[in-house]
C-alpha cells in the first residue's frame, strides 16, 4: 500500500541517443527534450526542522535531480556501451580507442554509468550498460535517486516512481 502523501518534481534536459537495436527510426542518432518526474512520498510529514509538514522539500529533490540527471545527461549523447560503432565517433582523434574504451567500461561496470567530455568534439557523452530507451533511464535514474531521496527526508520520504517523458505524448515509468 502506498503512503498518503506524495510530491513531484520534473525537471526537462535535452540529450542525444540511438537504439542501436531499433528496427526503424531510433536506430538513427537523435534528440529529445526529456521531462524527467520524480514522485516521492511519505507515511507521514516532518513534524519539525526546516522540512516541517513535508514530505520532502522540493528544492533538496530538485538539487538530488540535477546532480543525477541533469549534469550528467543535459546537452549531451547519452549511449549504449555496447554501441562500439557509435562511440567510435565519440573516440578522441590520436587515442587509442581500445585504451579509452576500457576506461569507459571500468567507470560503467564501477558506477553505472560514464560521463566524459573527452570525445572527438569536446561534447558530453554519457555511457550506460543497456540500450537508451526511456524504460532503462527511468529505471537507471531511478537507482540514482532512491537513496539521496530518502537521506534528504532524513528516512521520512521514499522515491516511489520515476516517470521518464521521452516527449510531449510518450512516457516510460519505474518505480515500486
Amino acid at each position: 500500500m502506498s503512503a498518503p502523501y506524495r510530491i513531484t518534481r520534473r525537471i526537462d534536459i535535452d540529450a542525444g541517443h540511438r537504439i542501436m537495436t531499433h528496427g526503424s527510426k531510433c536506430r538513427h542518432v537523435h534528440g529529445h527534450r526529456y521531462g524527467i518526474e520524480a514522485v516521492c512520498e511519505a507515511a507521514d510529514l516532518h513534524h519539525d526542522g526546516e522540512q516541517t509538514d513535508m514530505v520532502l522539500d522540493f528544492g533538496f529533490l530538485k538539487e538530488e535531480m540535477l546532480k543525477a540527471i541533469d549534469m550528467p545527461c543535459d546537452h549531451g549523447f547519452i549511449a549504449a556501451m555496447a554501441d562500439t560503432e557509435l562511440l567510435a565517433m565519440f573516440a578522441p582523434p590520436g587515442d587509442d580507442f581500445a585504451l579509452w574504451l576500457a576506461e569507459l567500461e571500468r567507470d560503467v561496470r564501477d558506477r553505472g554509468e560514464a560521463t566524459t567530455t573527452q570525445t572527438r568534439l569536446g561534447t558530453k557523452l554519457t555511457v550506460v550498460p543497456f540500450q537508451p530507451t526511456a524504460e532503462c533511464l527511468a529505471r537507471h535514474w531511478f537507482i540514482k535517486l532512491a537513496e539521496p531521496v530518502r537521506s534528504r527526508s532524513n528516512g521520512a520520504a521514499r522515491l516511489r516512481l520515476i516517470r521518464v517523458f521521452e516527449t510531449p505524448n510518450c512516457a516510460a515509468e519505474y518505480g515500486e
